[in-house]
């Protein structure tokens, strides 16, 4: 059955629909070997849809995981700079998954990786306001530095919602505490944390909405459960 290409070019390259039309009007999608155009459709299951040049897999089963991310690895599926990436984590799955979001290459922990794009979106989109929970291990003075997160923030020239901010522990020289914040801005907890006044010496992220990482080992990955996926799809 036909679908609109956009649609099909999100599912299967793991993208938004406004990045999947941005790479047609630039004329990198072809569909049967002819250039595609905005507005057009496809049969994934028929025709043959490439992105630029490399041909998309025909519609398989739906991965839906949790990885642990290992510091040192991107967040893509290639590095021109030869770094390692999430994709050698996850080489033993039959279809290409991509990353839900981000962490830096300094930074830890839950990962989601899906082929389903319109999954992606749902998880990313601003307007599901999924929670994200990192534990953050600091050094500085913790007190001023909580109180300071939980005051009015701006990145980006954006203001940010107060964080929910839960101390773990503390030995006055180092502190750990759990931060969940509603955005997903780049390397946000870091730079809310520099603002702050406080040194973070390891950020792992923990939880996104109800899926926490529990006791999945570093570098290892699992299948979300029908609970999670719907929980997140919501």
């Amino acid at each position: 059955m036909e679908e609109r290409l956009q649609k099909v070019l999100a599912a299967r390259a793991g993208i938004s629909r406004r990045a999947a039309e941005k790479l047609i009007g630039e004329g990198l999608v072809t569909v049967n070997g002819a250039v595609a155009g905005i507005g057009d459709k496809a049969d994934p299951y028929r025709d043959q849809i490439r992105l630029r040049g490399e041909l998309l897999s025909t519609p398989g089963k739906k991965y839906y995981i949790m990885l642990n991310k290992p510091v040192g690895y991107v967040t893509t599926m290639s590095d021109e700079k030869g770094r390692k990436t999430v994709r050698e984590l996850v080489a033993d799955i039959p279809e290409r998954v991509y990353p839900v979001g981000r962490l830096d290459i300094n930074s830890e922990g839950l990962l989601l990786m899906t082929n389903d794009g319109d999954f992606a979106n749902r998880v990313m989109h601003p307007s599901f306001e999924k929670e994200k929970t990192y534990r953050v291990l600091v050094t500085g003075d913790a007190e001023r530095g909580i109180r300071r997160l939980q005051e009015p923030m701006e990145l980006d020239g954006a203001p940010l919602a107060a964080p929910a901010v839960r101390l773990v522990r503390s030995d006055g020289a180092v502190t750990t505490m759990d931060i969940t914040i509603h955005e997903g801005k780049n390397r946000q907890i870091r730079r809310m944390c520099q603002m702050a006044d406080l040194t973070v010496k390891r950020l792992t992220r923990i939880s996104i909405g109800t899926v926490s990482l529990g006791r999945l080992q570093k570098g290892a990955w699992r299948h979300l459960t029908p609970a999670e996926i719907e929980s997140l799809s919501r």
